[in-house]
């Protein structure tokens, strides 16, 4: 029996383009929110970054406005959004909303049931609150890429995704949001929320950091089990040049491993210290010897921590993907047919049938300020004055 999407009830008003304030838009729209993305008008185009048209699921169920927040006629138009909406998203450096006189203080007068969120690189306040970042300045001051696997030369090796963006900030953002959302039923009263990407990198960076704290040890790169001190736990090339993810941690599951190898002599030195460059010399020895999918058919269902490491492109044409229904078809304007992730999370609402998405330029700005109750004649005026588009 399918269920009602979860936050079907909640609005939320998104004047962020790309990255952590974005990544949370998605994940808000894909458990059923009601999205808003407010942009600038034409004539302010290349003020803001613009993303790739199939990005963020290509806007898929997002509704758009254009506001241009700096004329007071344009203010009025996205305070009339934000007195019916439950949420708002915001990724300005701070103090930025203050002087455009849309931050917290300014709406919740309006509304005070408004749920405020900031994503920022690092926070309202502290010594770097003004810094500009991107991602890899997160996962930088996080201690991330200090226990991130190296480079020939020795510094740390660049990550495949923008970890920082989507985990650490853009979960972290829908996190605190769902949070504060439930936190209203009780008080009546929304809040402003401090969403710091810096911040989530160190919460997921929690293991490391209390290890430290409460034995003085400096985990780093090849320090423990979980970076690579062990040879239970790292990958190796096969036959073919492909690579094989290896993560027998448990005893039992590293018999198993050094079984389908043929290498029992090495059971019993699974966390042997002095053995561990024999040790992990004699698996890639052993994983050469075939091709990573023959080695991936064997250990893959034989309880060894084995796993393929696949390209993006092999990701997309995984049956295992396939068969958690992964990804789903949408049809765009102007690109036509294609294949995007889908809402993929516990509790996301996948699409009924085909999603369709909209070019970027489209907006529905005049009806959805008709449905907060502006005036046509008003909506018009602000069309000639450019303070919409």
């Amino acid at each position: 029996m399918s269920q009602p999407p979860a936050l079907r009830d909640v609005t939320v008003l998104d004047l962020s383009t790309v990255g952590p304030g974005t990544r949370c838009a998605r994940i808000l729209a894909d458990y059923g929110a009601r999205i808003i993305k407010i942009g600038v008008p034409p004539r302010h185009a290349g003020l803001q970054i613009e993303p790739a048209w199939w990005a963020y699921g290509a806007g898929r169920g997002w509704l758009r406005a254009r506001i241009d927040l700096k004329a007071p006629s344009g203010r009025e138009a996205f305070f009339a959004l934000a007195g019916r909406a439950d949420v708002v998203i915001e990724s300005f450096r701070p103090g930025v909303a203050t002087r455009l006189g849309v931050d917290f203080d300014a709406v919740a007068a309006r509304n005070p049931r408004i749920v405020y969120c900031s994503t920022t690189g690092y926070g309202q306040d502290g010594p770097r609150a003004q810094w500009a970042g991107h991602d890899l300045d997160y996962l930088a001051v996080g201690g991330y890429l200090g226990c991130s696997g190296r480079r020939p030369d020795g510094g740390p090796a660049l990550p495949g995704a923008t970890i920082a963006d989507a985990a650490a900030g853009g979960m972290h953002a829908a996190l605190a949001i769902l949070a504060a959302l439930l936190r209203r039923v009780a008080t009546g009263h929304g809040e402003h929320l401090d969403v710091s990407v810096a911040d989530g990198v160190l919460s997921l960076m929690a293991l490391p950091a209390d290890e430290h704290l409460a034995t003085g040890v400096e985990p780093g790169p090849g320090s423990d089990l979980l970076t690579g001190r062990y040879a239970c736990y790292d990958v190796y090339r096969c036959a073919d040049g492909r690579w094989l993810a290896v993560a027998a941690i448990e005893p039992a599951f590293f018999a198993n491993l050094c079984k389908g190898l043929g290498l029992e002599r090495w059971i019993p030195h699974q966390l042997d210290d002095e053995r561990q460059d024999e040790l992990r010399a004699a698996l890639a020895a052993g994983f050469a010897r075939r091709d990573r999918d023959a080695w991936v058919a064997e250990l893959g269902p034989g309880n060894a921590c084995v796993a393929p490491v696949l390209s993006v492109a092999e990701v997309t044409a995984d049956p295992g993907f396939a068969a958690r229904r992964a990804f789903g078809d949408a049809e765009h304007p102007v690109h036509g047919r294609i294949r995007q992730v889908g809402p993929i999370l516990a509790g996301q609402t996948p699409p009924s049938d085909t999603a369709r998405v909209r070019d970027a330029a489209s907006t529905d700005t005049d009806a959805l300020l008709r449905e907060a109750g502006v005036p046509p004649e008003h909506i018009a005026t602000l069309r000639h004055d450019g303070a919409i588009a």
